[in-house]
């Protein structure tokens, strides 16, 4: 088709929208955390598990102590009495209602057990856990049966056994695996709070009328079901603690995205006192905003004390909440776009959350100098160090995102987000992440949010798919001809095509493929219909010796899981 008339490119280039100020907020003295003091939001073990790793460092020392002084020879009688004891009650009736109580102690059920668990967590994709408890099951039944045969403490002697034992007695290897498995699966699979309490008491009933069943059939010694229980309490509890924090890594089953966070309780606590220590700000409320559009963080409202001058008395700034669930998701999130896509999106993870923060807030101020219609960046907030931060920006008030119905998009308004491609093109930025949800509207001037996946020196197919997406974007609301029209003014014909011939299927963001698949247009293709000419589409899949190195790693890793998976279901130390 012939080439529409075009405007030279110096002639119309207009500059992205004039930004208005940002509101007035009152700031406070800033303080400095002295050294020594925690940090607003902590990782502690609590009072229970502090107590519970006492108590199995005291078995321990007793265990030390008993070998060397020959003092286990008292234990021995002490246990040999109280086991006499119990067997003078003895009676056919309660010798059944024993072998079943005991039932749980077996391999068979402890298999069972382990199988529910793993099929739990690979079906809610709780990725954290499952390690956690791999590792916990795996470790607690090797280190108990390594210190049965190094004690070769014998099984009970002066009463008759009547039930099934093997190895040797201290510490109870069938209760400890048991302890630890219960254990693991109440803060693996329970949510924390009310039902997690209850299901702490039925581990307490579950394993008293265990131990109760071992007693009385004389298969271990007192003090052998005690230290397999202290042992079996004690490191699930401190590994899960420490590794899957709740405030973290909180089990749920919900449909939300395991990147949002809740922010009440001692989270919220912690972001308030952080906002007025670090920034200045006095916080009054923190609430979760627009988490439709926010996969990888915990986007935040937080309601401000506005300057004196300020007629409402308050105000608002915006927060991205960053922690260590969003660096796994982030690292996910490339290996899977290396192993698609190659070369082209071959890139290297965050090894902390403070480096993912720090450049985000660094590109967002690259931007705000740049002269981009982007939030006014106002610093970090550190919660917990290597582990939680908080990005804060300017709160964009009364904006709406651009597909919201309400919004008129009208020529300024498409030649806004021509101009901030155009812009981003020559400071060498590209955005990464152009669709509706970050491209806000408000009173007619256009502001581009959310700079977490922007690269700084991008190859030129990156930048070619920004300026594809954001045409597509603003045609989403008007009609594909008059984006095109207007988008001549600010690129050649070379350059448009060079975008379309560089965008298609997954390079698109996938609520921007969702809502073009919703109007059930193919805009795609009625942008190319326009063009002049078509450019050879740009090869997606590229191949380098990473790529082929992570590619085979994976699949390794992937293999050796499965077979451990099923050695762990099949094993058993008991």
């Amino acid at each position: 088709m012939a080439s529409l008339p075009q405007v030279p490119l110096q002639a119309a280039s207009p500059r992205p929208g004039v930004r208005p100020a940002p509101q007035a907020i009152a700031r406070v003295r800033r303080r400095r955390r002295p050294s020594g003091e925690p940090p607003p939001l902590p990782r502690h073990l609590a009072a229970s598990g502090k107590w519970w790793l006492g108590l199995s460092a005291a078995v321990v020392l007793l265990w030390t102590v008993g070998v060397v002084t020959g003092s286990i020879a008292v234990v021995d009688l002490v246990d040999t009495r109280v086991l006499q004891a119990i067997s003078e009650v003895r009676s056919p009736g309660l010798t059944r209602v024993a072998e079943v109580a005991g039932g749980l102690a077996t391999p068979a059920a402890v298999r069972t057990l382990w199988l529910v668990t793993v099929v739990v967590l690979v079906a809610s994709r709780r990725w954290r856990h499952l390690l956690v408890w791999l590792g916990v099951c795996l470790l607690v039944p090797t280190l108990s049966a390594e210190a049965a045969a190094t004690l070769q403490r014998p099984r009970p002697y002066g009463v008759e056994i009547l039930g099934p034992w093997s190895g040797f007695a201290m510490p109870s290897v069938p209760m400890t695996v048991l302890t630890a498995s219960l254990v693991s699966a109440v803060y693996a699979l329970v949510p924390a709070g009310r039902w997690r309490t209850v299901g702490k008491w039925v581990v307490v009933t579950v394993l008293a009328g265990t131990a109760a069943s071992r007693l009385y059939l004389a298969q271990d010694h007192p003090t052998d079901v005690l230290a397999g229980v202290v042992l079996g309490v004690a490191a699930p509890l401190a590994a899960f603690r420490l590794l899957t924090p709740n405030e973290v890594y909180p089990v749920r089953y919900s449909r939300g995205s395991p990147a949002h966070l809740d922010v009440t309780g001692g989270r919220g606590r912690a972001i308030v006192r952080a906002l007025q220590d670090q920034l200045g700000l006095v916080a009054t409320q923190v609430t979760p905003f627009g988490l439709a559009g926010s996969g990888g963080s915990t986007p935040l409202r937080i309601t401000v004390k506005a300057d004196p001058g300020h007629s409402e008395g308050e105000s608002w700034v915006f927060g991205k909440l960053y922690a260590a669930t969003h660096l796994r998701s982030d690292r996910w999130f490339k290996l899977g776009r290396t192993l698609l896509y190659g070369r082209l999106e071959d890139e290297k993870p965050y090894h902390s959350v403070r480096r993912l923060v720090q450049y985000e807030d660094y590109v967002l101020r690259l931007l705000w100098d740049a002269g981009l219609p982007v939030p006014h960046p106002m610093g970090i907030v550190e919660i917990t160090p290597e582990r939680e931060y908080l990005l804060v920006a300017e709160f964009l008030a009364g904006g709406r995102e651009i597909g919201d119905p309400d919004v008129v998009v009208d020529d300024g308004v498409i030649d806004q987000g021509l101009s901030v491609v155009r812009r981003m093109w020559e400071i060498g930025v590209a955005h990464r992440d152009v669709k509706p949800a970050n491209v806000l509207v408000r009173d007619g001037t256009l502001f581009l949010i959310d700079s977490a996946f922007a690269e700084v020196r991008p190859s030129p197919w990156r930048q070619a798919v920004d300026l594809a997406n954001m045409m597509l974007v603003l045609a989403l609301r008007t009609d594909v001809a008059r984006v095109y029209r207007r988008a001549r003014l600010h690129f050649s014909d070379e350059e448009i095509a060079e975008a379309f011939a560089a965008t298609r299927g997954l390079t698109m963001p996938s609520q921007l493929r969702r809502m073009l698949r919703q109007q059930g247009r193919d805009l795609h293709a009625e942008f190319l219909r326009l063009l002049p000419y078509r450019l050879p589409a740009v090869r997606i899949q590229r191949w380098s010796m990473r790529r082929v190195g992570l590619t085979a790693a994976t699949l390794l890793l992937l293999a050796l899981a499965c077979r451990l998976a099923v050695d762990l279901v099949m094993w058993s130390p008991l």
